[in-house]
């Protein structure tokens, strides 16, 4: 599915939930003015009497403003407990972060499928949750990718294949790329404030037992019943809702995960996995039907599976995948497809000055839509890595050296002042870990640093609230140390910043950004443009015309090419943070346009490269890695 339309259609999904959502609170506000008023004789007597005059409408308005109140208060309670974004969601389902270099050979086996599907789509690399359930199941939870994470229980990990994983976490990447995480945080969110009407009712009917004598224990136990109904209905309400916008879009992460690993047996006999496994995928955690619509399967027991079913019968996504099934859940284990070992995969060599616009394009039309051939590519990314700085990527001290390691100078005496920076102001075992690092600086090649960076972000998550504001901090007056930004400087603080930031920063599941058309945002547009034209190796006297051409064909006011000075790293900056609103549909556009100003001399250095995925990347748009020619 189109990347970029899927987004435009999980912004859709948004409203429509919104409407429905007012739709279910209206009725509960009148069943439940109608249940009070019949249990407390408001129309006793008045039989006679027109059905809108026989309304206590002050009693009405009461009973309104306290649904209206109980329902806010009970959704913005979730809310903000849930502003940890995916994090929260996993430890709320008792979720046990895995780390790095475990010994336990199935948790070592999801980590490495993880990272190498982040590593294809051009997605952070998410935190993996381990969930101690006999049961088959997965999800993925977050606001955006940049703090999303990937839980999945322990069943999956140690029943399922490795081609059967990979299928589980492609379908859980397809949710994490096309926008649909988002979506489930505020199904949580809002439909728990309905479910606190029922969890009130029925507390309110308990303390009745103690108050019977008492003359007001009557009605607090009509109340009580009232309220007990509500939230009944809510519950029914609240499931209508989830399987109106869930099942279909889990047909269509099956599909993304076949076409992401041109591998229909992976998902396929990971769906008969659950259908033959003793435990299914019925989850014993009490909070499993809060996310029940953003699991991989059913996690909750259902009595009427085709009414409140957040996910297609698995007979029929087992169909889709494979229409020629003979109806049997039993799988005969294949030959594994994916996994490489480590001499398996040729290291990649240099691009040098050899990526095409072609290439860009290529990129361009894969947003989203990872394909088999960048699993190969990410497969031999991460096997050209050395073995020492991909240990210091997983550890979260380590992990903030080896960024530190990326960001010293080339020139001896500014790499000296920053390494005596870092020595007064960094944690000493992190400078400690930095000083072990130095000797495989060298090997460090252009091709292998932004999946290093990808891949020290479950470690750097681990940071904690006060250790990150120095962090960040540090890596910001490294940049700065010799007074000027070069354009890997700039693209690594960006691609890092912009990831940890949506961590650190809380979120709020209520938030909607008004979208902007390119017009509403053509002085960002031209300042972006501007600065990767300036970049680039452009022919002297040829940039103004290539700006214009830029320009005109995103079909902008004609406007004079902005000086120097006026493309600062604060205004570029500015200028990629207001883009982040631009209308899904409206980004390959302007991304079109970066990729023409970038290979508007035929070639792309791997530096043009970084700042082109640098900015895809700010505005939410993930990229594949760039194919590269073996050495």
């Amino acid at each position: 599915m189109d990347f970029f339309r899927s987004q435009d259609i999980a912004r859709r999904n948004t409203v429509r939930l919104v409407v429905l959502f007012l739709l279910a609170l209206l009725s509960l506000i009148a069943i439940t003015n109608l249940l009070i008023m019949f249990a407390l004789g408001v129309f006793a007597n008045t039989m006679n009497v027109p059905m809108f005059e026989r309304i206590d409408w002050r009693l009405f308005a009461a009973v309104t403003v306290g649904i209206l109140a109980v329902v806010g208060f009970g959704s913005l309670y979730k809310v903000i407990s849930l502003s940890g974004g995916g994090a929260r969601v996993a430890e709320m389902m008792q979720g046990r972060l895995i780390l790095s270099g475990t010994q336990n050979l199935a948790e070592q086996k999801i980590l490495n499928v993880v990272e190498e599907m982040a590593i294809a789509s051009g997605t952070p690399v998410p935190p993996v949750y381990l969930m101690e359930e006999d049961a088959i199941n997965a999800f993925a939870a977050g606001y955006s990718p940049a703090d999303a994470v990937i839980g999945i229980t322990r069943g999956a990990i140690e029943k399922l294949s490795r081609d059967e994983l990979q299928g589980v976490v492609a379908h859980e990447f397809s949710h994490i790329l096309h926008g649909d995480m988002r979506l489930n945080i505020r199904l949580i969110g809002i439909l728990h404030g309905i479910m606190v009407l029922g969890m009130m009712g029925y507390y309110l009917v308990r303390t009745t037992r103690y108050s019977r004598r008492s003359k007001n224990g009557g009605n607090i136990a009509v109340v009580g019943i009232g309220l007990m109904v509500i939230g009944y209905a809510g519950t029914f309400f609240g499931n209508l809702i989830k399987s109106a916008v869930s099942r279909q879009r889990e047909f269509l992460a099956d599909a993304s995960a076949v076409q992401y690993t041109r591998n229909p047996d992976g998902i396929a006999d990971a769906l008969k996995r659950i259908g033959s496994n003793a435990s299914g995928s019925i989850l014993e955690n009490p909070g499993a039907s809060e996310i029940s619509h953003a699991l991989f399967s059913n996690g909750v027991r259902l009595s009427i599976n085709s009414l409140f079913a957040t996910h297609p019968p698995l007979d029929k996504r087992i169909r889709r995948i494979q229409p020629n099934w003979d109806g049997s859940f039993d799988v005969v284990d294949k030959p594994q497809r994916s996994g490489l070992t480590d001499g398996d995969a040729a290291r990649p060599g240099g691009i040098g000055t050899a990526a095409s616009l072609a290439m860009i394009g290529t990129l361009l039309a894969q947003a989203g839509n990872p394909q088999e051939t960048d699993l190969q590519q990410a497969r031999s990314i991460l096997n050209s890595i050395p073995q020492g700085l991909l240990d210091a990527a997983h550890d979260p001290f380590s992990a903030r050296a080896l960024v530190y390691l990326l960001l010293l100078d080339s020139k001896p005496a500014t790499a000296q002042k920053q390494m005596t920076f870092l020595r007064e102001r960094a944690d000493g075992a992190v400078f400690s870990a930095l000083e072990k690092l130095l000797t495989q600086q060298v090997e460090i090649s252009s091709e292998i640093r932004m999946p290093l960076i990808s891949l020290c972000l479950p470690a750097l998550r681990q940071l904690s609230r006060e250790q990150y504001p120095l962090f960040r901090e540090n890596i910001v007056a490294m940049v700065l140390a010799d007074g000027r930004i070069s354009l890997w400087e700039w693209a690594l603080q960006r691609v890092l910043l912009h990831q940890l930031d949506a961590v650190f920063q809380p979120h709020n599941a209520f938030h909607h950004q008004r979208r902007h058309s390119l017009h509403d945002l053509a002085s960002q547009c031209t300042t972006l443009l501007a600065f990767l034209v300036r970049a680039g190796k452009q022919p002297a006297g040829e940039e103004a015309s290539i700006f214009s051409h830029a320009i005109s064909d995103l079909g902008l006011p004609a406007a004079s090419m902005p000086d120097t000075t006026a493309l600062a790293t604060s205004n570029i900056n500015a200028a990629l943070d207001a883009l982040v609103t631009l209308k899904p549909l409206q980004k390959p556009a302007f991304l079109k346009a970066c990729a023409f100003c970038i290979g508007a001399d035929g070639v792309a250095s791997v530096q043009e490269m970084d700042i082109f995925r640098a900015i895809a990347a700010a505005i939410d748009c993930p990229l594949p890695p760039i194919p590269l020619q073996s050495s």
